[in-house]
């Protein structure tokens, strides 16, 4: 039996970045963090206000350090599945307490599969490749479920996480009773759970 896979976003389920600005969630600790991808993407935007020498300032995550043992004891494989992409070992990995992950690493330019579905919806299936998976992300929505259904010939669970508050103990569960489904099904011949 293929263990699935638990495709983790970063920004929105592990970092609440929709969260109040000032507001902290409780059990969440700040982290400023200067990646090179959030450098040059800092110096390109201070350049073009007209501020070349400004230096740019890191960039504010908010982790909860309990999810790296959370997601670890679920009955996954973890891969980010983040627009982090390896800065997600470097950077947060660390802090989470988790081994390097595998990555997906995105197109670019971004596919703009239309009909209202997510940009990463059809790598993520491309990527899965008929694996069962579960994906954590805050934008996913009905379009991508079916455009999963229509795509992915195993079971396939995308889980929209609230960005205001991350990932939760509701959210973990689900998870973990997803997988546990996802595994029945595949003992028993079953297609989707």
């Amino acid at each position: 039996m293929v263990r699935p896979v638990l495709l983790v976003d970063v920004d929105g389920p592990l970092n609440p970045d929709a969260a109040k600005p000032h507001r902290r969630p409780a059990e969440y600790e700040t982290h400023r963090l200067m990646t090179p991808r959030w450098e040059a993407a800092e110096r390109r935007r201070l350049r073009a206000w007209g501020l070349p020498n400004k230096r740019p300032k890191p960039l504010r995550v908010w982790l909860n350090p309990a999810h790296g043992a959370a997601l670890a004891a679920l009955p996954f494989d973890l891969v980010w599945a983040t627009t982090w992409e390896e800065e997600a070992n470097e950077f947060l990995a660390p802090i989470l307490g988790l081994p390097a992950l595998p990555v997906i690493t995105w197109s670019d330019p971004r596919p703009e599969p239309g009909a209202g579905v997510f940009w990463k919806t059809p790598e993520v299936v491309a990527w899965a490749r008929g694996r069962p998976f579960a994906w954590v992300d805050d934008l996913v929505t009905d379009a991508d479920r079916a455009w999963v259904e229509a795509h992915h010939r195993g079971p396939a669970l995308l889980h929209r996480v609230d960005p205001k508050v991350g990932l939760t103990a509701e959210d973990f569960a689900a998870l973990a009773d997803w997988a546990r489904e996802a595994g029945a099904a595949a003992v028993g011949g079953g297609e989707r759970p």
